[in-house]
């Protein structure tokens, strides 16, 4: 097997289109940090990181944009911002070792995408290698751009099984000038849901509003069912959520480092899990805010959901599990998907109803890769 790690977009073309060439199949990653999510890459003859793509290619602080190569720590990315006040507010798990590519190849996204988005709403741009060996510019450093197709949007979840993202750019937001979270604690699901209900209902804007079951919440030092709310701004601002947030349930509040441990245990709910439980798997199920409770309630396992945005991440300890639990949630006409599961998983059904628009991405997959070398498996072994 031949190892690459170029060293700039034009050598990353060069190399995958040489590959392309001998029809040689590939696995693109970066630093290879979420292996068990998605699919299982089967063997290939060439193996290309994106890793040494890791320098910041432009930012200007007053412009609210930034660039940078795809193989950058994104952990290095927020601190690079964070000297200036800014942030990028995506809140991927295994932030400390995933590179930018990464992160926007697996569309990763945590708490705070209710009120920011995912990385469709945060990409502004992107220089991306394909296997024709060229190098392709979608997008640019505007955050408004509309000359012609975006083709960049056609990479962020793709799992690497299209191109190679060489570099990203991003619009940024100031942080807000204060943070707290507000815990609210209580007995039963269906009173959790209902303050849930009364927070979307109101003027309050929370940047994360997140419902934890009881095994959960344990795994964060909490208890009971816990919707937690992170709220910035000014003083008078955070004061007006802690009066109304406070009529709802028994309050708890989290400020300085306390309240930033509390997020990255959020944020690192499903990278904890996997890395400390290699047989495990993670269920990542997409539901509609009002089916929120029913599907909490059929889950008797840590289970966190992104209660005002409608995503939800169930821990099983056993795939068999999983399993048994993703056949149910297909005849409910539920989408979900085995998000991570264990290295060996070749046979196992990950994305068990892909739904009708799949037939699409097939079509872009093979007008990208009309061979099917790149990240074969990868895209939930369905591609």
């Amino acid at each position: 097997m031949s190892a690459f790690t170029p060293s700039s977009p034009e050598e990353l073309a060069a190399v995958l289109g040489a590959a392309a060439s001998r029809r040689q199949s590939i696995a693109l990653g970066g630093r290879f940090s979420k292996r068990r999510m998605g699919g299982f890459v089967r063997p290939s003859e060439v193996t290309v990181s994106t890793a040494a793509l890791n320098r910041v290619v432009e930012y200007e602080p007053k412009d609210l944009t930034i660039s940078v190569g795809a193989g950058m720590a994104w952990c290095e990315l927020e601190r690079t911002l964070a000297a200036e006040r800014q942030m990028i507010p995506l809140d991927p798990p295994f932030s400390d070792s995933a590179t930018v590519g990464g992160v926007i190849a697996a569309n990763c996204s945590g708490p705070r995408r209710r009120l920011y988005g995912t990385a469709r709403d945060l990409v502004i741009g992107m220089k991306f290698a394909t296997l024709a060996g060229k190098v392709v510019q979608s997008g640019g450093m505007v955050v408004k751009n509309v000359a012609g197709l975006d083709m960049a949007k056609l990479m962020i979840g793709s799992f690497g099984t299209l191109a190679a993202i060489a570099s990203v750019n991003f619009k940024v937001i100031p942080m807000p000038a204060g943070e707290r979270t507000f815990l609210l604690s209580f007995d039963t699901l269906a009173a959790a849901v209902e303050a849930r209900d009364a927070v979307l209902r109101s003027v309050l804007q929370p940047a994360a509003l997140d419902l934890l079951n009881p095994p959960a919440a344990a795994r964060l030092s909490q208890s009971g069912y816990l919707l937690a709310v992170s709220a910035g701004g000014n003083p008078a601002l955070i004061g007006r959520y802690g009066r109304e947030l406070g009529s709802l349930g028994r309050l708890a509040t989290l400020e300085g480092d306390v309240h930033a441990a509390f997020w990255r245990g959020v944020r690192n709910f499903t990278s904890d899990f996997v890395s400390a439980c290699a047989g495990g798997a993670v269920v990542r199920i997409s539901i509609t805010l009002s089916r929120l409770r029913e599907t909490m309630e059929s889950l008797d396992v840590p289970a966190l959901a992104r209660a005002g945005s409608g995503v939800c991440y169930a821990l099983f300890e056993e795939t068999a599990a999983a399993s048994r639990w993703l056949s149910e949630a297909a005849r409910r006409e539920w989408k979900a998907i085995m998000e991570f599961a264990p290295e060996e998983r070749a046979g196992l059904t990950l994305w068990p109803k892909p739904g009708e628009d799949f037939a699409i991405f097939e079509r872009i997959k093979r007008q990208f890769d009309p061979e099917g070398l790149l990240n074969r498996g990868r895209l939930y072994n369905r591609i």
